[in-house]
């Protein structure tokens, strides 16, 4: 890495990640370098990863089940699954960024950070429906719930959260998705805040438990194409030869969608 002006963690860094803040620290270390060549973050941001970023993500580790198997969607710069992943190395983390350029960033990321409960998807999420099902779906920044909803509620099972980053307008944002959110199958939805005795202001989360997928209507996911499901089927065995992992049984999605 070249050599970078890194800001100094806060006190409360050692709150949120406890033995593992010099993984927090080298993960800082690149956003505020690659991250910044990358394009991933801008440099006015520099002086605000600490706050603004790492630690506002990190805080949701709170609503995070033990042994929890996690998806970040639009993962971008690894806020908050990295962060997640680095406070919690009890979870499983997949990573979820179509745009090539990020992913592999992400790769990097991971293997310079040991990370090794962590796998990254170059895929629109939507591309993993079907494929991929875990117990909680992060986001931030990505889209607003309605279109949240969409991408992330067919990869969750019944009682499983999409946990979205928002900020003061949360609970407008909710009740005004609500009714297509319904329509997708969710049974509750809440406003959380995370990190309150550590950062100022605490970060705000909006909290979505999945219900059954619905039987009709416009929450039911539309059938692949014979094209989409052969594409798949190639990419599945190219990940099997590459020993690539999914919980759920089945092979990845192809990295192309």
């Amino acid at each position: 890495m070249t050599e970078v002006d890194v800001p100094v963690p806060p006190l409360s860094a050692a709150q949120v990640f406890g033995p593992r803040e010099d993984l927090a620290r080298a993960y800082v270390g690149l956003l505020a370098d690659t991250g910044i060549s990358h394009g991933l973050i801008g440099p006015r941001e520099v002086p605000r990863l600490w706050d603004r970023h790492v630690l506002n993500c990190a805080v949701i580790q709170e609503l995070l089940p033990p042994n929890a198997l996690c998806a970040d969607i639009g993962s971008g710069a690894g806020l908050p699954g990295l962060a997640l992943a680095i406070a919690r190395p009890d979870i499983t983390m997949h990573l979820v960024e179509p745009l090539q350029r990020r992913a592999r960033w992400l790769d990097v990321a991971v293997a310079e950070l040991g990370l090794s409960g962590v796998t990254v998807h170059c895929s629109r999420a939507d591309a993993l429906h079907g494929v991929l099902t875990v117990d909680v779906v992060t986001a931030r920044a990505v889209a607003e719930l309605a279109t949240l909803g969409q991408w992330c509620l067919p990869l969750l099972p019944p009682g499983g959260r999409l946990l979205a980053i928002k900020g003061s307008k949360a609970e407008a944002e909710l009740a005004e998705a609500w009714p297509a959110l319904q329509r997708l199958g969710c049974q509750a939805g809440s406003v959380r805040e995370c990190g309150g005795s550590i950062i100022d202001p605490p970060t705000r989360v909006v909290e979505v438990i999945a219900g059954s997928a619905p039987s009709s209507g416009k929450g039911r996911a539309r059938p692949r194409s014979a094209r989409t499901q052969q594409r798949k089927a190639r990419a599945a065995a190219a990940r099997r030869h590459r020993g690539g992992f999914s919980p759920t049984g089945a092979d990845e999605a192809s990295p192309s969608n």
